[in-house]
C-alpha cells in the first residue's frame, strides 16, 4: 500500500468519520425535556425576582 493510497482513503473516510463525530456531539448534548422545563422555570424564576428587586429600588426601598 503506498502513501497515495493512505491519502486518498483519509480523503473519503476523514469527513465521513467527522460528521458522525459532529452528529453524535448534537444528540448526545440534547437536554431532556424535563431538564429543558426545569432551566426555563428557573430562568422565569430568577427574571421575576430582578424585576421585583428592580421596582423596590425604583420606589426607594432597601433590599
Amino acid at each position: 500500500m503506498d502513501l497515495s493510497s493512505i491519502q486518498g482513503l483519509m480523503v473519503v473516510v476523514g469527513p465521513i468519520l467527522l460528521a458522525i463525530a459532529i452528529a453524535w456531539a448534537i444528540f448526545a448534548n440534547r437536554g431532556s425535556r424535563r431538564d429543558i422545563e426545569h432551566t426555563e422555570a428557573a430562568t422565569r424564576e430568577r427574571y421575576e425576582q430582578q424585576d421585583r428587586e428592580d421596582k423596590a429600588r425604583e420606589a426607594g426601598e432597601i433590599i
